[in-house]
């Protein structure tokens, strides 16, 4: 590689610094809350009579007056999906009530009286998740007369807008709620998580998990400044995805041409409403500079390196999850990253529900590595500093948040947690292990939810076993036989 020598110096200081520098990497981090740990525990029995619900679990009440919430499928006749249901009115999100029950001192009753009672907005949520028969939500917070009302959720920050993932396709149902807190603890953002029990108008709906949506807050959420009034100033998070039905929202990219990605690129925040052609001109320009800039034989330079755009820690800890849980939608599907006015680009973590091997037509042996094909990283692996520090970065982990005896007794601990809630839940959807059958071939579907969690931790312990081994087939990829081409 053509480094300057005070480069590579410059470079190696840097990575130092990026390496030692994890627990004092932003704020989230140190107040991370892990339900399961610090609120009240399933005990055996209630001063109730026993005549109504009686759970340790917070309950969430929706009440839509009995009528449908919109966002449901609508098919051909060949089975496409050609869009949504709507509301009578035509609207995306119907109007409802919605209470939460969630003190930690006590079990919980639907006669209780609501930490929080609000009107919202509420619709189905999800891509392929749309389709289950237990449903996703998607909650906005309003106050009487429609603005956004920021309120504390389950002692999670204020915020107005809220999803509700109900696990159906991961019949261990705590994919998202571990691999969200785990991450939270070493990365600068990851959304915070609730267990908790829905019931919708009167009827028992089971567990679901109530999860910080992606965006910015005031002291809360993804640390990025609104725009400034004015100027073409402003932080912003980036979806790479499916794309939004909001056309100032969609940008084209670089990628879209250097790396004929097929997926599409849209603005989650600013939201539409804050939206200006300038701004989204803005970001679109600032994001083609740094893809460019990545792709080209500069790539590595001291003049216009990646490093000088990215939070070289935030992309590595995001290659080193999505790759050890073989989440493979990641640098595809359901990828996010967001910079802040001056600031780096940094990623954030979405979406576990097919993580550990829970992809419905594919068995993802453990034995394999894919996050280097994915975009950013096609380049970023390529440069032996990057590959080196991730390689360094991951056995840091295994010794801490990615341990086997970690990673079980986290697992031991949530399912302990859980208690009766299960057996509630699958009262209504224990049906699923004989009927839904997703995964391919038929015999990787687990019989009972104990098979589903002893599934995920047989393969988190091999995937982790053959990692160990194999980290270092990585260097591969930066290996001069294979970069020289890239490098002038």
């Amino acid at each position: 590689m053509k480094y300057r020598a005070a480069g590579v110096l410059a470079m190696v200081l840097m990575l130092l610094a990026v390496f030692f520098a994890t627990a004092a990497e932003g704020d989230n981090t140190a107040n991370r809350v892990h339900q399961h740990l610090t609120a009240r525990q399933p005990d055996a029995g209630c001063d109730c009579d026993g005549s109504e619900l009686c759970t340790h679990l917070p309950l969430v009440l929706i009440d839509t007056g009995g009528i449908e919430i919109p966002g449901e499928p609508i098919t051909d006749e060949s089975n496409h999906e050609i869009g949504f249901t709507s509301t009578e009115q035509g609207e995306v999100m119907l109007t409802a009530k919605i209470s939460v029950i969630s003190g930690n001192d006590q079990n919980h009753h639907l006669s209780d009286e609501p930490d929080l009672e609000s009107e919202m907005l509420i619709r189905i949520r999800g891509n392929s998740s749309r389709h289950f028969d237990k449903k996703s939500y998607l909650i906005r917070l309003i106050e009487e007369n429609g603005d956004y009302r920021n309120e504390e959720v389950m002692e999670m920050p204020p915020h107005y807008e809220w999803a509700l993932h109900g696990p159906f396709l991961d019949k261990s149902l705590i994919r998202n709620y571990m691999w969200y807190n785990i991450t939270g603890e070493f990365m600068d953002y990851a959304p915070n998580v609730r267990f908790c029990e829905v019931i919708l108008n009167g009827e028992y709906q089971g567990l679901y998990v109530m999860t910080e949506t992606l965006t910015n807050g005031e002291d809360c959420r993804i640390n990025v400044s609104e725009p400034i009034e004015g100027t073409d100033q402003t932080g912003y998070l980036l979806r790479l995805d499916r794309g939004s039905e909001t056309p100032i929202k969609n940008i084209k990219t670089f990628s879209n041409y250097s790396y004929r990605n097929m997926q599409k690129f849209d603005i989650k925040y600013p939201r539409s409403g804050d939206l200006t052609p300038e701004l989204t001109a803005a970001i679109t320009q600032e994001f083609s500079d740094f893809e460019k800039s990545l792709y080209s034989y500069d790539y590595d330079t001291d003049d216009f390196g990646y490093y000088y755009d990215i939070d070289v820690q935030s992309f590595i800890d995001y290659f080193i999850i999505n790759e050890f849980t073989t989440n493979y939608d990641a640098g595809w599907l359901s990828t996010y990253l967001y910079r802040d006015i001056g600031g780096k680009y940094k990623m954030v973590i979405w979406d576990f529900n097919s993580a550990c091997d829970n992809y419905e037509l594919t068995t993802l042996e453990p034995r394999r590595f894919e996050m280097q094909l994915c975009v950013w990283y096609y380049m970023l692996m390529k440069d032996e500093y990057f590959v080196e520090h991730l390689i360094d970065r991951y056995r840091e982990l295994r010794e801490t948040y990615l341990n086997d005896d970690y990673l079980s007794q986290y697992i031991d601990d949530t399912v302990a947690y859980l208690g009766d809630a299960v057996d509630r839940n699958f009262e209504v959807w224990g049906y699923t292990f004989d009927e839904y059958l997703p995964l391919s071939p038929e015999s990787r579907n687990p019989e009972d939810f104990t098979a589903a969690v002893e599934q995920m931790r047989e393969f988190i312990y091999h995937r982790g076993a053959w990692m160990d081994e194999h980290i270092d087939v990585l260097l591969q990829y930066c290996h001069e036989s294979k970069v020289k081409k890239f490098n002038h």
